[in-house]
C-alpha cells in the first residue's frame, strides 16, 4: 500500500506544555483514517501540523511525499481542508464560491469551468447555483464544502468534524460522498465526536493527553477493549485523561 501521511515522533511543544507527543503513524493511499480524541487531546495541534500550518517541535514528516519542515506550501497545494466551522464565504455565490477556491488551488480558467459544471451537475444545484449560500441549508453546505475541497484532485483531504450539527440522514448522505472519494484513491483523514462515524472507518487511532493510545480498524479495538461499540472503546481511553477543555 502507498503511504501519504508517515509520522515519525512528532512532537508539538509550547513552552513546558506538551500538546502532541511522539506521536507515530502511517495513513495510506484511499483510506478513510478517523482521527479520535476528546477535547484537549491534541488532535487538533496534530492536524494543523500535518496541513502545514503548524512547524513541530521536533519529530519527522512527510505529507503526500513532501516534508513537513521544508515544504509547507507543496503540502498545502496537495491537500483539502474542511471544517465545521468555515469553508465556504456565506456573501459569495454557490458558483462564486467554486470559482474562488478554484482559483485559490492554483486551476486554471477552463479546469474551473468545467469543474464549476461537473459540481453543480453532480450536486443537483443548477437553480440554486446563483444563490448566496447562506441561503443553503446546513447539510447542502455540508456537501458544497467537500466537493470544494476535493475541486483540485489533492492526494489527501482533513476533515475537522465535518458533519456536527447535521441530521442523522445528511450525516448518512455525507459519507457516501466521502466514500466516492476514497474509491477515487483520496485519502481521507477525519475527525469526529460521532462514535457512530468512527465506525465507517478502515483504520482509527485514539488521542489521549498528547499520545496516540490506540490505534487500529474498528474490530480489531472493539475486541482488544471487549467492546460493543466504539463508544466504550473510547470511553474507556478517554475516561483516564488528565487534560481536558
Amino acid at each position: 500500500m502507498e503511504t501519504v501521511i508517515k509520522t515519525e515522533n512528532l512532537t508539538k511543544r509550547f513552552g513546558d506544555f506538551i500538546a502532541a507527543n511522539e506521536i507515530s503513524f502511517e495513513v495510506y493511499k484511499g483510506e478513510i483514517f478517523g482521527f479520535l480524541g476528546a477535547n484537549g487531546a491534541g488532535k487538533t495541534t496534530a492536524m494543523r501540523m500535518l496541513c502545514g500550518l503548524s512547524i513541530p517541535s521536533s519529530g519527522k514528516a512527510t505529507i503526500a511525499g513532501y516534508d513537513i519542515y521544508r515544504q509547507t506550501e507543496l503540502i498545502k497545494k496537495n491537500i483539502g481542508y474542511m471544517s465545521q466551522k468555515f469553508s465556504l464565504y456565506d456573501d459569495l455565490t454557490i458558483l462564486e464560491n467554486i470559482q474562488f477556491f478554484g482559483g485559490i488551488y492554483g486551476l486554471s480558467n477552463k479546469q474551473i469551468k468545467d469543474k464549476s459544471e461537473s459540481l453543480i451537475e453532480q450536486l443537483g444545484l443548477h437553480q440554486e447555483a446563483k444563490k448566496l449560500v447562506v441561503s443553503l441549508p446546513l447539510g447542502w453546505k455540508q456537501k458544497l464544502s467537500f466537493s470544494v475541497a476535493v475541486l483540485h484532485e489533492p492526494k489527501i483531504v482533513f476533515l475537522d468534524e465535518p458533519t456536527g450539527g447535521v441530521d442523522p440522514v445528511t450525516r448518512r448522505q455525507f459519507w457516501d460522498l466521502i466514500y466516492e472519494a476514497a474509491n477515487r484513491g483520496v485519502t481521507i483523514f477525519v475527525t469526529t465526536h460521532y462514535m457512530d462515524e468512527a465506525e465507517y472507518c478502515n483504520r482509527i487511532s485514539i488521542m489521549v493527553d498528547g499520545k496516540i493510545e490506540a490505534l487500529d480498524t474498528p474490530s480489531h479495538l472493539k475486541k482488544t477493549f471487549a467492546a460493543t461499540s466504539m463508544d466504550e472503546v473510547f470511553y474507556q481511553l478517554a475516561r483516564g485523561a488528565k487534560r481536558g477543555d
